[in-house]
């Protein structure tokens, strides 16, 4: 996101805990800062992209230093891109709030390569004027900006619904693969007709296409579904709602894990699958 931004012309305030990351951003223009709190001195608008709400949580109240929302202005702007909590997302809203700072409430997806060309996914939800002022910005991110409402949260909730169909999409190609094998079937010409066919869903083609050809390199860890599908199962619960296969894939994810997978790529999927017909 950065590089995009960079790219088309804008000027970028950089923070990250992993040096190398923001020292080749900055061979790219951009501005580095040794905290969060420096950079919002400077930036009237701060992305905050991280893994998860304890992440979030070190931003906040960072041990020993001041927060970066310490630093903000009234009149700023903060995004959250992250996929958390619905209820989460509400609660740091409401804090910065009080500082008269706005929170637009965007998670992402699509990954690194669709967020450097411009073309991931943003679900936004935040109050119609803060929308508008933030157009351009929104735009030069992403060719696929969902304006999910003006209540905050909601990008949250629609991000946990996809990335739980995701989950179960990925469990079930996994699955499918691995009966293929025990069914005697080309793996290969099984996923080709899968892609052309009823059965085909983008994750599940991605991620299995690399899995036959053992490419396990992390581009997205187990980690990250893992957390995200055992989120959408608690939003479902709060909210009522009993599902069938997600809590069923959540399962798995977290299996998957507590198997030695955590710092795989989710790919590995197929790994666990093939692991429980042992």
């Amino acid at each position: 996101m950065a590089r995009r931004l960079l790219h088309q012309g804008f000027v970028v305030h950089v923070h990250d805990i992993d040096l190398a990351k923001t020292e080749a951003l900055k061979t790219l223009g951009a501005k580095v800062h040794g905290s969060a709190a420096s950079l919002s001195e400077q930036a009237r608008t701060v992305i905050v992209c991280v893994v998860d709400h304890k992440q979030v949580d070190q931003l906040l109240s960072p041990e020993g230093t001041p927060s970066w929302w310490s630093t903000l202005q009234s009149g700023d702007t903060v995004f959250l891109c992250p996929t958390l909590a619905p209820d989460y997302v509400e609660a740091v809203a409401l804090r910065l709030q009080v500082l008269g700072v706005f929170t637009v409430d965007a998670p992402m997806s699509g990954g690194p390569v669709r967020a450097e060309a411009g073309t991931m996914s943003l679900m936004v939800a935040c109050e119609d004027a803060v929308f508008v002022s933030q157009e351009k910005l929104l735009n030069t991110l992403s060719s696929h900006v969902f304006r999910i409402g003006t209540r905050v949260g909601d990008g949250a909730r629609t991000k946990l619904v996809n990335n739980l169909l995701a989950g179960i999409n990925l469990v079930g190609a996994a699955e499918v693969m691995a009966l293929s094998e025990h069914l005697g079937l080309s793996l290969d010409t099984t996923l080709s007709v899968i892609e052309q066919s009823s059965g085909q869903s983008w994750i599940g083609s991605e991620r299995m296409r690399r899995a036959l050809v053992n490419d396990f390199e992390p581009r997205a860890h187990m980690t990250l579904l893992t957390k995200d599908t055992a989120l959408a199962v608690d939003a479902a619960k709060t909210a009522g709602f009993q599902g069938v296969l997600g809590p069923l894939a959540a399962e798995a994810f977290a299996k998957a894990c507590q198997a030695g997978l955590a710092n795989a790529d989710d790919a590995a999927m197929l790994q666990w699958v093939r692991q429980q017909q042992k």
